[in-house]
């Protein structure tokens, strides 16, 4: 799940008034967006202050504003199996209408809905608020659904040896360890002194 931190100092936030509202028409813009806070999963994520590039197409329709993006980003993290950096390219679309908000019979805004209808999917429901539409959380479940929760450097990432910590693909394919019996490992550290000759063996025909 994206997080549900408000965006910092609106830095998703996307002013439509350029936008006519009249079905049919059409504006595109070109956003790049400095990310207030880290987006991502806990082992790769997009860090903080790095970019991420909106293409944005908003089209008027009846019902409000279609809002259709590009997404890029560059995620950084590690490989879950030799601890190696990597990188993915955070490459998506999405879409999304953002509905007008709707008025009452006076023409005041009111989203309040009769009593006898009830919407399980109104917290999904997304609004133009005034001019502006808040592409925060489309844009970071999109970033964080692309992000693998285990991230590789390969598919087939033989990882480290156990023992040494060394990667396996650069060591020797007879590369091993000498395994001690765990009954015996407590002895290993002991130092164990040579026996002394007996000094009285020479002298017993005195």
């Amino acid at each position: 799940m994206a997080s549900k931190k408000p965006a910092n100092e609106g830095a998703f936030l996307l002013n439509t008034h350029e936008v006519p509202r009249r079905a049919g028409e059409m504006k595109e813009y070109e956003i790049d967006i400095d990310a207030p806070f880290r987006v991502g999963v806990p082992l790769i994520a997009v860090p903080e202050g790095d970019l991420i590039e909106l293409d944005v197409r908003c089209e008027s329709v009846t019902e409000g504003i279609l809002v259709t993006a590009d997404i890029y980003a560059v995620a950084l993290g590690e490989c879950i199996r030799c601890l190696d950096p990597i990188e993915q390219v955070v490459d998506r679309k999405i879409q999304e209408l953002y509905r007008y908000e709707p008025t009452d019979d006076r023409g005041k805004k009111s989203r309040k809905k009769d009593d006898d209808l009830i919407d399980l999917d109104e917290d999904d429901i997304l609004y133009v608020e005034g001019e502006q539409v808040n592409l925060e959380l489309p844009v970071l479940d999109a970033i964080v659904l692309s992000l693998p929760v285990n991230p590789l450097c390969d598919e087939d990432c033989l990882g480290l040896c156990p023992d040494c910590g060394e990667k396996w693909e650069s060591l020797p394919e007879d590369h091993q360890h000498e395994v001690i019996d765990a009954r015996w490992a407590g002895l290993s550290g002991l130092a164990i002194e040579p026996e002394l000759p007996d000094a009285d063996l020479g002298s017993s025909g005195r």
